[in-house]
């Protein structure tokens, strides 16, 4: 054989023979890569594989619902609906067709979150358009797909704290491999012993990781030159698939401790569950070392109690304090300095702690306390309050230092405000009615607590009255005001009827009281500010018209408020939107429309008046900003009826609007008073079939029509008919008076808007006709029809004798003011074609570059040169009428004498 297919190696000698026949090494039949010496393959069933994939898709469900991720949740969904569906054979077969409790558990919370979103009506609005969309798709999937699990899911509402099939499958199937490893040990050493002699020839150290891939399945190391290659690779083979007992006993220990960690895992779990449900309410912490009370053989006296307090305190807002346990201790301080009697001072020390303390139970600033808390608050304020009433010898004041505090003698100094905790009281009461629904009684009972409140307040009025410091008295006042001045009291307008006594006192005389105080001492614009606006507010709330409005022009409030905090302006706003409902029922309709269209024509009455937030587009409002607007919000039972502010100020314009829209119908420079009101009757102008009026601003729209027609009657129908009654008018104090001063305000806007729109038909029309037409004395008509001819607003002369109405022909008529219009829009259309075409033809280097401009200026001469002839003809004609008119009356007079003269 040759040599070049030999596969001798360098080492041999060279005196070997070219003919002795070589030896080729035989290659193994199997390869094995390294990794495979130590993994292990796991063998699954069925069941495992199809309960693992349930079990992750459950596991990323939870994880979407924790971010609101509706579009991941919704594909999450059907994944599991999917995997369920390949899982249902597994399921018929293993488990009798019973539905796994883990399964049916996720779907219970996914039932309940899907129901927690939908009914969070705010937070849907806030959601982008693909989350909000894949929230309706995953709601109606769920419904359909969840019909099918009924029974099931009422089985685990029943007891939802029993634990999961998966998990007792889990650790039953653990003990039973427990039991098998402890079984096979035994085989294990023997089969190990049986093998020793051969293993440790080729056994591998277990510490060194190199050596196991040094190793070399396709030739022997020289070291082994005497075995034959047969035996070695006999024993490589018999390495590589013998089991090891050192190694198994490695991965039993691992595998043991990644189930005890597991079973730990669940253990802990299952113990939060529990935890959660069981919970009081109490925020649970990590709690200090509970501080000793006195010794049994201490002799307490005012020291030691005020330093054990002073203890306490000490730990007060630190991260480590379990508030629950401080307010217990304290609780059982002011018993013991009870049972030892050591003074009110020291009662009232304690007890303005336990105050402080509640109210820091409650970390969180814009969410209310729990009613338990506010239970025990209201108690131990009015237990502190009325202590201070009955001692005069103790001073509580917030300029007092801890070093010169004082509880032996009197007079008694303790550090403390007791105001700023009144006013904390007050700031809860109202983030406790914000939090409840308007509409339940839960709402109803927290309002029965504000009478409490309101007894609190006076009585820290009459403690702080007592003090004299005049700034602490301002705020108090302003704190009574805020309570009062919204409040509508019956008694002002019996007292005004004289149905009681002139000496008695009402809400009108004690908010006189309150803000002359706060005028003549405030040292802020802020409170005084408010004063005068919760004034005016409560006047025009008891339609005291004339004293609201002075006090809105001396205060010049308007030209300031811009520069004023948020609340401030807010209630700038209620106060305007109140004064223009007493402008409206005092009959002053210019002046409620003015009120009340700085309001309404932004569209956002709800959000200046802070009664709730207007969903907006996405970016326009982010989280911080909408969680600040909605602590602004004010209660509901202070909200002022926006359905009753919309019709007064559409009524307001419409009787503005309508007359001055048939005064000025030619004038193409006619201005508009009511923008909104405009719109409304614009868009419903264009609406090809309008049916019967629905609601309060087709109501209104459809009497404004009526009323362009001069029908004073079908718009009177339209603004007082029974549903208006129910949704507006009723909601007045004197309804009937309102109605009536309606329907005066409708005959007369509606004659007016008669004689505009029907003057150029008439050549003269009889007074006594028109009283008669529109149901209204003829000195009423008189006197309308006279108020026109002064404000040269109808050209007409009312003849006495004969109680007539002659219309001059000096307006122009339909055709005529159309022509004119047409006229004019046709200069100026040649006018703009002149700029133009002078544009593109260029001024030549400025050469004749005025001559367009002089004919302007020409043109524009000759127009007002036009106007002033046809102005001055217009006179010219009208004293001619009037000299012709006289001398006519002249010649009738001189006829009538005559008459009489030749009849005598």
């Amino acid at each position: 054989m040759s040599r070049f297919f030999a596969g001798g190696s360098e080492s041999d000698s060279d005196s070997s023979s070219d003919s002795e026949p070589i030896q080729r090494q035989t290659a193994p039949q199997f390869t094995f890569s390294d990794e495979e010496e130590d993994v292990k393959r796991v063998v699954r069933s069925t069941k495992e594989k199809r309960y693992e994939d349930l079990s992750n898709i459950i596991k990323s469900i939870r994880n979407y619902k924790k971010i609101k991720d509706m579009s991941s949740l919704l594909s999450s969904f059907e994944d599991l609906t999917r995997a369920y569906a390949k899982a249902l054979p597994v399921i018929t077969k293993e488990e009798n067709g019973v539905c796994p409790r883990f399964i049916i558990r996720a779907l219970a919370e996914l039932e309940d979150f899907i129901n927690e979103v939908w009914d969070d009506r705010e937070g849907r609005k806030n959601l982008s358009k693909n989350n909000s969309k894949s929230l309706g798709a995953l709601r109606q999937k769920f419904r359909k797909y969840i019909k099918d699990f009924d029974s099931d899911l009422k089985k685990f509402r029943e007891s939802p704290d029993a634990a999961d099939d998966e998990d007792e499958e889990e650790e039953k199937k653990e003990e039973e491999e427990s039991d098998d490893e402890e079984a096979a040990v035994v085989p294990a050493a023997k089969a190990v012993s049986f093998k020793k002699d051969t293993v440790e020839k080729v056994k591998v150290e277990k510490d060194d990781d190199d050596s196991d891939d040094s190793i070399d399945w396709g030739q022997d190391s020289d070291s082994d030159e005497s075995s034959s290659e047969e035996e070695a690779y006999g024993a490589n083979i018999r390495e590589r698939f013998l089991k090891r007992p050192e190694k198994e006993d490695g991965d039993d220990g691992e595998k043991k401790k990644e189930k005890k960690k597991t079973k730990e895992t669940k253990d802990s779990r299952k113990k939060k569950r529990v935890e959660d449900d069981d919970d009081e309410g109490w925020e649970s912490s990590a709690t200090s070392e509970k501080p000793k009370m006195f010794a049994k053989d201490a002799e307490i006296d005012v020291a030691l109690v005020v330093n054990k307090l002073n203890e306490v305190m000490a730990a007060r807002g630190k991260k480590r304090t379990d508030r629950k346990l401080q307010i217990e201790f304290l609780r059982e301080l002011r018993a013991i300095s009870e049972e030892k009697k050591l003074g009110a001072a020291v009662a009232a020390k304690i007890r303005f702690n336990i105050v402080s303390a509640i109210f820091d139970y409650n970390p969180k600033v814009s969410e209310p306390m729990k009613l338990e808390h506010w239970s025990k608050l209201l108690e131990e304020i009015q237990a502190l309050i009325k202590l201070l009433l009955a001692n005069e010898d103790i001073v509580l004041s917030e300029n007092i230092l801890d070093e010169n505090e004082e509880y032996d003698t009197a007079p008694y100094k303790i550090r403390g405000c007791m105001l700023t905790a009144v006013e904390r009281l007050d700031d809860e009461f109202t983030k406790l009615l914000k939090e409840c629904d308007p509409h339940s009684n839960e709402y109803v009972d927290r309002l029965k607590d504000e009478v409490t409140v309101t007894n609190v307040i006076e009585q820290v009025v009459q403690y702080v009255e007592r003090l004299g410091n005049e700034m602490e008295t301002c705020r108090i006042y302003l704190r009574k005001i805020d309570h009062l001045y919204y409040k509508f009291d019956p008694n002002v307008l019996k007292k005004r009827k004289a149905q009681l006594p002139a000496s008695s006192l009402t809400s009108v005389d004690e908010m006189e009281r309150l803000c002359r105080f706060i005028y003549a001492k405030d040292q802020t614009d802020r409170l005084r500010t408010r004063a005068i606006l919760s004034h005016i507010f409560h006047h025009a709330l008891h339609d005291n018209w004339f004293q609201a409005r002075d006090l809105v022009l001396m205060s010049h409030l308007q030209e300031t408020i811009h520069h004023s905090d948020p609340p401030t302006q807010i209630l700038y706003n209620r106060t305007m939107a109140n004064l223009g409902l007493c402008a409206f029922r005092h009959g002053n309709i210019k002046d409620a429309h003015q009120c009340l269209v700085d309001l309404m024509m932004t569209g956002k009455p709800k959000e200046l008046l802070a009664q709730g937030l207007v969903p907006q587009r996405q970016n326009e409002r982010s989280l911080e900003q909408e969680k600040v607007e909605k602590q602004r919000q004010m209660p509901f039972h202070m909200h002022i009826n926006l359905e009753l502010l919309e019709c007064v100020y559409l009524v307001s314009a419409m009787l503005l609007e309508i007359p001055y829209m048939a005064a000025h119908e030619f004038d193409a420079r006619r201005r508009m008073i009511s923008k909104t009101f405009y719109q409304q009757l614009r868009s419903s102008e264009r609406q090809s079939l309008v049916g019967p009026p629905e609601s309060m601003r087709e109501h209104v729209v459809a009497a404004a029509k009526a009323m362009r027609h001069g029908d004073w009657q079908a718009c009177s129908n339209f603004i007082v008919n029974k549903k208006m009654n129910v949704k507006v008018w009723d909601l007045f104090y004197e309804a009937d008076r309102v109605r009536e001063m309606l329907a005066k305000f409708i005959k007369e806007e509606a004659l007016r808007t008669y004689l505009f729109t029907y003057s150029n038909v008439y050549a003269s029309i009889s007074v006594p006709y028109l009283a008669e037409m529109f149901d209204l004395p003829k000195s009423k008509v008189h006197s309308l029809i006279s108020k026109m001819i002064i404000n040269e607003e109808l050209m007409a002369s009312l003849d006495d004798p004969t109680e007539t109405v002659v219309l001059h022909r000096s307006e122009p008529s339909r055709l005529q003011a159309l022509s004119m219009q047409l006229a004019d829009k046709v200069t100026n259309l040649v006018d703009s074609n002149e700029r133009v075409f002078e544009m593109k033809q260029g001024n030549f280097f400025q050469r004749g570059g005025n001559q367009g401009y002089n004919r302007d200026r020409q043109n524009y001469r000759n127009q007002n040169q036009n106007r002033e002839n046809w102005n001055n003809n217009r006179r010219q004609d009208r004293g001619n009428r009037n000299r012709n008119q006289n001398r006519d009356r002249e010649q009738r007079e001189q006829h009538r004498v005559e008459f009489e003269e030749k009849a005598e």
